[in-house]
């Protein structure tokens, strides 16, 4: 990015095929963040997309700012003379069709050759168009007598631009930008701000804001609902094994110890919590969760079998222990390729997934290992006695 930054003239724009697919479909830009400035005047547009670009260039985590080029390209403009028109009983349509049919030309018939067929088009031959005074001169009917195109249009050579955009039929000016080293939110915010505080705009001018920033607030919306429903689906799930509330909320409690490690993971990398990071935080619910539960019904099995509190926990830790491990090693082992390699092509969404799930891993094993142990400890002779005064009054 710094290289390319000092190539003069040019608009730069430096990310992943992936992430530049969605941002395309999202905001029609391949860019995080899409400033839509919507107008009639063209050139008023693009002065006030400078203008805009000036405001947020100092907005901290902003990159590859740039305003969508508009180059000037020659045009020939032909507008009618109505009145010489109407003299001469020639319609709007009929001159626009006039028009049409000298210069772009009419498809009237097809020719067909070798199994194929082509459009055979009628229009004025090359040389009667190649200049603005040939094109004057070119015959046009006229209640049956033939006079020049002059006679009812001004043709004249001028400039205008290569393309112009639209959205909803409302012409549009696009100032993009990425972002590096910030969160995509707080970024939007300091630009909304900036615009909001330091641009003026006419009337019938106006600005929306596209990119990332919209389906992320979406995302995470639904994410947040999602990781509630899983987390009570999951607490139902643990009750419906161990049918007791304490054994369930130890279980429950090796959640935040693989959150601990997902949020330095973040916090020693890019320091971004993206969509892709937030899902990766869901998947580690199901891996902590698992590995309590391996724990905690072998020390319950063991306790069953008539071993003490403190043996059941310590032999169960130790019969739990070598397929804790290789569960998380193998998983770890899989994430390394995706998590070191995030700079390559296609690893923008699966590398911030895999870091976090990653370091969640990392913690939650090595801490399972004494959190765990410690709680059943604290809470088995209780849940033991309970259950067992359960199974009495049912036999009873």
């Amino acid at each position: 990015r710094q290289k390319l930054k000092a190539l003069p003239g040019g608009n730069i724009e430096i990310g992943q095929p992936i992430s530049h697919r969605i941002d395309a479909m999202l905001s029609g830009t391949r860019a995080n963040i899409a400033i839509k400035l919507f107008g009639t005047d063209l050139n008023k547009m693009f002065l006030l997309g400078n203008e805009i670009k000036e405001a947020v260039q100092e907005v901290e985590g902003i990159a590859d700012l740039n305003v969508e080029q508009q180059v000037e390209r020659p045009q020939l403009k032909i507008e009618p003379k109505r009145e010489l028109m109407a003299q001469y009983g020639i319609t709007l349509p009929e001159f626009a069709e006039i028009i049409d049919v000298m210069l772009a030309g009419e498809v009237v018939s097809q020719v067909y050759e070798e199994n194929r067929s082509f459009d055979l088009t009628l229009k004025v031959n090359d040389d009667s168009r190649e200049t603005a005074e040939r094109i004057k001169n070119l015959p046009v009917d006229a209640n049956g007598r033939k006079i020049p195109l002059e006679y009812i249009a001004d043709i004249t050579s001028s400039t205008g631009p290569n393309t112009i955009n639209r959205e909803n039929a409302t012409r549009k000016i696009v100032v993009s930008a990425n972002i590096a080293g910030r969160d995509l939110r707080g970024v939007v915010n300091d630009i909304q701000e900036k615009v909001k505080s330091e641009i003026t705009l006419p009337e019938g001018y106006h600005i929306e804001y596209g990119g990332q920033f919209e389906s992320e607030q979406a995302a995470s919306r639904t994410l947040l609902v999602a990781s509630v429903f899983s987390l009570l689906v999951v607490f139902m799930l643990l009750f419906n094994q161990f049918r007791n509330v304490t054994q369930s909320v130890v279980v429950l409690i090796n959640l935040p110890l693989a959150l601990i490690g997902g949020v330095f993971t973040i916090f020693f990398t890019d320091g971004l919590l993206s969509i892709p990071a937030i899902i990766g935080f869901i998947s580690l619910f199901g891996i902590a969760t698992r590995n309590g539960i391996l724990l905690i019904s072998r020390y319950d099995d063991l306790h069953r079998e008539g071993l003490s509190l403190v043996d059941s926990v310590i032999q169960g830790s130790l019969d739990r222990l070598n397929p804790i491990l290789m569960t998380a090693l193998c998983s770890a082992l899989a994430l390394v390729p995706l998590a070191v390699a995030g700079d390559l092509p296609g690893n923008e969404i699966q590398s911030p997934m895999a870091k976090v799930i990653l370091g969640g891993l990392l913690t939650s094993t090595f801490l399972n290992a004494f959190i765990i142990p410690i709680m059943y400890l604290l809470t088995g002779d209780k849940v033991m006695k309970k259950r067992q005064a359960d199974d009495s009054l049912k036999i009873k």
